[in-house]
């Protein structure tokens, strides 16, 4: 050992340090050989190899990952750490254009592994900067990433939100920071993407607010939606919704569990000019409803459902729900139609989703062609040493 670790030592098993030399960034509790007494998750560590050289400084988690690294060398944690992470997930937008674009004014600012902050979500909408720490480290660490936030002078953010409680408690920190600004106050406007107005609830929506991973996907529908009729399957706010009609959709309806979320998708066709009487929000289970659809052929049908399979032990529940609903899209489709397929669930990876809605087809008896492959958008950054990250997996099907 060379020099002074600056936290207490996490130390490998030898030959489990060979993933973290190839900088993965995951160490799970099966490599770990030794640690301090006394150890909880959100601790900053230093991880060592068997003969003690230092590999990295991480944080301490709850889960079997059982620390998650924020860097490949011996570095203290604190408000400039976080300063240089920002820095370069900022000039990374600014060089995707989202910055200063004047069509779209919200995106992802760090993607957790993809910006070398595990565990760390920041949204940003317009002059609000919603934050989402998803493990213990991050959320003890809140008060110097907001430091680091605020001096970035190009974000000109008014408020920032701190949405990370429902996460906190997920782990059993019941007395985790609550929900609420910490700067500023909550500013009532539209956000803008691609040229539509959506209106985004980030102190009570799912996620931050809005599904900012679709926004490339959206884009998509928009140029293939024309004088098709529509439905927006799992809708939410009905971000499908509006770009469909812009893209001269003849009439599109979104189906949503929650009644409140499809009250602001109604509120966000009326804001983008559209009518919510001829394009109706339907509050319904998606898998009932899609039964009890019979001849109500659409053209275009967008399946963008809730991570089916969150966890690996939850993986063969996940996959039956996939398979039927896509077998009862594939099936109730019209000849021609286009279906828009998707999963968000990391514990399916790209290949047995593709597998899964294969099963589909054969199922519903069409024939079926892979006209598009998608993903996530790019400030939705994959690090090449993390595959894990490519957590969004979509198809566009061409159903004859």
């Amino acid at each position: 050992m060379n020099e002074t670790p600056l936290y207490p030592i996490i130390r490998l098993h030898k030959g489990k340090e060979e993933a973290v030399l190839r900088f993965h960034p995951w160490i799970f509790s099966g490599a770990i050989e030794s640690g301090p007494e006394g150890i909880q998750a959100g601790d900053t560590v230093t991880v060592t190899d068997y003969k003690g050289n230092i590999l990295g400084t991480g944080f301490c988690e709850s889960e079997s990952i059982a620390v998650k690294l924020l860097c490949f060398e011996n570095r203290k944690i604190d408000e400039w750490f976080f300063l240089d992470r920002l820095t370069h997930a900022f000039e990374a937008r600014r060089a995707m254009g989202l910055t200063d674009s004047p069509i779209t004014n919200c995106y992802r600012l760090v993607h957790s592994e993809g910006d070398g902050l595990p565990g760390l979500i920041v949204d940003v909408y317009a002059h609000t900067a919603v934050v989402q720490a998803q493990t213990e480290g991050m959320a003890l660490h809140l008060k110097e990433i907001v430091r680091a936030l605020k001096l970035l002078p190009d974000l000109k953010l008014e408020a920032i939100y701190n949405k990370s409680a429902e996460a906190m408690r997920r782990m059993g920190k019941e007395d985790a920071l609550e929900d609420g600004y910490l700067l500023g106050s909550k500013i009532d406007e539209p956000i803008l993407e691609n040229g539509s107005r959506f209106l985004v609830d980030w102190e009570n929506g799912q996620k931050t607010g809005f599904f900012l991973d679709q926004r490339d996907n959206r884009e998509l529908v928009r140029q293939l939606a024309k004088d098709k009729t529509v439905l927006n399957a799992f809708g939410y706010t009905g971000g499908f919704s509006i770009t469909a009609l812009k893209g001269d959709a003849k009439r599109v309806v979104t189906v949503d569990a929650s009644k409140k979320a499809l009250e602001t998708a109604e509120a966000n066709l009326e804001l983008n000019g559209y009518s919510k009487e001829d394009n109706p929000c339907i509050t319904a289970d998606m898998k009932e409803y899609i039964k009890e659809m019979n001849d109500s052929k659409f053209d275009l049908i967008i399946l963008d459902p809730p991570a089916f399979a969150k966890r690996h032990q939850d993986r063969h529940r996940g996959l039956q729900g996939y398979r039927f609903i896509n077998a009862e899209a594939i099936r109730q489709i019209a000849k021609g139609g286009l279906l828009f397929t998707f999963s968000c669930s990391q514990a399916v990876d790209k290949f047995t989703f593709q597998s899964i809605v294969t099963a589909a087809a054969i199922e519903a008896k069409r024939n079926v062609r892979i006209l598009y492959q998608l993903s996530q958008p790019a400030d939705h950054p994959i690090n090449i040493f993390h595959p894990e990250g490519a957590y969004l997996k979509g198809l566009v099907l061409l159903v004859e």
